[in-house]
This record gives C-alpha cells, sequence and structure tokens, in this order.
C-alpha cells in the first residue's frame, strides 16, 4: 500500500515523499484525523536546533500527538472506525525495572523514527488506545502530553513525602495549565500555586487557588513541593526560585527541556534535603491512566478545549505550513491540525 508522508526537509520546508504500507504484517493501519503541535516540533520547524542535531535528523516526519481512526487492524482487537490515540514511544524491549519511556533503545516518532503526519499511520496495536465515544478530538489530539504530566504526577506521588499542603507549578505554558489542572483534580485537599511571568496567561488558570508573577511571590510564601515546567532559557531562574520557595525535604519534579545545561544551587539542595527528580515521555500506562481520567473527569475535557489556540483544516503542504506558522506566533495554548476527509 503506497502512503503519502509529509517530511520537514529543512526549517520551515516540507516536502512530500512515499513509503509502502505492509499490509500483510502485524501492524494497525490508522488514518490521522487530528493533530497537535508540540513545541519539540516546532525546535525543529524554526530550526532552532542544534544544526548537528538538524543535520543528523532531518528529513522527518513530525507530529507525535495525534488520534486517528482504524482502517485496518490484523489482530482483531480494534473495529473498523474505531477511534484511538497513537502511542508514539516504540519500545524495542522489556525491563523488569526502568520503563519503556527511559529505555535507551526506544524509538520515539517525530524524533528518533517517524512521526504521525501522513496520510496512514502503520502501528502496532499494541501501541493504540480506544478512545471514549463522544470525545473532544481537538483536546483528544494532544492526550501525549497529558500522560506525561500523568506520568510525572505518579512518580511525585511514589516518592514524595506526605505533607501536601501546597504544591507550586512553575510555568505558565501548556505544559503548566495541563499538570497544574491534574494536580488539582488528583489531590483535591492540595492547594495549587502557579508561578509565571505573564499575566493573560496566568489569567487562564481559573481552577488555581493562587496565581503569582514570578517577580511578585509574596515574602515567606512556601509551597511543599514544585513541578518545574518551564524548560528552556527560563530553567536556572525556575529551579533557582523553587529551590528558594519549597519547604525542606520537598521533591522538585522537573519537566521543563532546556537545550544547554542548567545550573543548580547544589549548597541549598544539601541544605534543606531536596530530592529532585526527571520525568520525560510517557508510556502505555500513562496512556491508559489518562483515558481513564477523562472518563472518571469530565470536566478536565472542558479545561482542556479551553486551551485549544486554533483548529486549522489541511490537505496539502500549505495547509501544513499555514498551521505551523500560526502556532510559531501564538502566545498560548494548543494548534490543531485536523486532516480534512
Amino acid at each position: 500500500m503506497i502512503n503519502t508522508v509529509y517530511r520537514l526537509a529543512r526549517a520551515r520546508k516540507f516536502e512530500i515523499a512515499f513509503d509502502d504500507i505492509d499490509l500483510f504484517g502485524e501492524n494497525a493501519v490508522v488514518r490521522p484525523t487530528h493533530l497537535s503541535i508540540c513545541n519539540a516540533d516546532m525546535r525543529y520547524y524554526l530550526g532552532t536546533r542544534d544544526a548537528k542535531i538538524m543535520a543528523e535528523k532531518l528529513p522527518m516526519v513530525l507530529i507525535h500527538e495525534g488520534v486517528g481512526k482504524v482502517v485496518f487492524d490484523p489482530s482483531g482487537k480494534f473495529n473498523v472506525g474505531d477511534m484511538v490515540v497513537m502511542i508514539p514511544n516504540i519500545p524495542v524491549e522489556e525491563n523488569d525495572v526502568i520503563a519503556e519511556n527511559y529505555l535507551r533503545s526506544s524509538k520515539f516518532c517525530g524524533s528518533t523514527t517517524d512521526g504521525f503526519l501522513k496520510e496512514y499511520v502503520s502501528i502496532s496495536p499494541k501501541r493504540l488506545i480506544l478512545l471514549p465515544k463522544g470525545m473532544n478530538m481537538n483536546v483528544a489530539a494532544f492526550t501525549e502530553i497529558v500522560s506525561v504530566s500523568i506520568h510525572a504526577i505518579s512518580r511525585f506521588n511514589k516518592i514524595a513525602h506526605s505533607c501536601r499542603e501546597k504544591i507550586g507549578v512553575w510555568g505558565d505554558g501548556n505544559l503548566g495549565y495541563i499538570t497544574s489542572l491534574l494536580i488539582k483534580k488528583l489531590f483535591p485537599e492540595t492547594k495549587v500555586y502557579i508561578f509565571g511571568t505573564s499575566y493573560d496567561k496566568l489569567s487562564y488558570f481559573t481552577f488555581a487557588d493562587g496565581a503569582f508573577p514570578v517577580n511578585e511571590i509574596p515574602k515567606d510564601f512556601y509551597v511543599d513541593h514544585a513541578f518545574e515546567c518551564v524548560g528552556g532559557n527560563g530553567s536556572a531562574v525556575a529551579i533557582e526560585q523553587i529551590i528558594a520557595t519549597v519547604m525542606p525535604e520537598a521533591t522538585i519534579s522537573i519537566l521543563g527541556v532546556s537545550e544547554y545545561p542548567v545550573p543548580i544551587n547544589t549548597r541549598m539542595i544539601l541544605e534543606k534535603g531536596l530530592r529532585f527528580f526527571g520525568s520525560s515521555r510517557s508510556g502505555v500506562h500513562d496512556f491508559e491512566k489518562t483515558i481513564e481520567i477523562y472518563e472518571k473527569y469530565p470536566e478536565i475535557i472542558d479545561y482542556l478545549g479551553s486551551i485549544v489556540s486554533s483548529v486549522n483544516t489541511a490537505s496539502t503542504i500549505d495547509d501544513i505550513i499555514a498551521a505551523f506558522e500560526k502556532d510559531a506566533q501564538k502566545a498560548f495554548g494548543k494548534t490543531i491540525i485536523k486532516w480534512k476527509e
């Protein structure tokens, strides 16, 4: 089966290519319907990643956040027409200790192997999860980033001590919004505070118990634990502020991605006895838990729907470029690509 794929050839330049889908293998075939552009996709699209990395990875098919319609499944697990979320992490081995998303041998769509920006996606049925009936597909499209937050929160729940009166989330972007929303829902007795740099973005966090610009944190204010969702050039400042604001023996979850090494105040980490842990990507279990949360707390889907910044119907390369350019200009929210039927 000949398949059309849309590869990023260089910064801001897509090209059409073709691959062959084996209909006699074990993989299912999914027609993507809704895709979501991630910051990682934008770093490739804009060419802001290191030139050596760009040269090594391009040309490549982007997008690792997406849902679609099953058109073929030799395993019989899914019916034709089922709406599923596609899991971009592809493990090639099992490990009793290390999770699939941390195994160095695992592949990841849109990074170490081609992503979902295709006419059809050939994918193992084990990498698909059925979506709830009536699900808002614009929200379902970015289930992957929601599962990343679920993964980090689940790990936090195993590591952090039981004093959780106040949790702080640094970062007023999409990841900060999703993470703080889930913390508030999963730990209803906990007060959640947001720390960011934009008054406009902070106004979206209506569910939080407080939102502070990072240069206006009240004197003597503290939190029991913290999540860093800043990344980039702001990581160092955010982590320094977290160390100063958390109580002794706090647990700090690092989620923000930075291209360069970040200096950390080890003296205060030692004096306060702090625990730091990093989380990246997610696995099948995290996706399954995310779908369970969608079904248990449908109001979460409404909150997530408020950060959909635009929905862009696409059927050509020009449409795809227009969606990426729109994402490059947005201040906040998720840009969705809806494939034209």
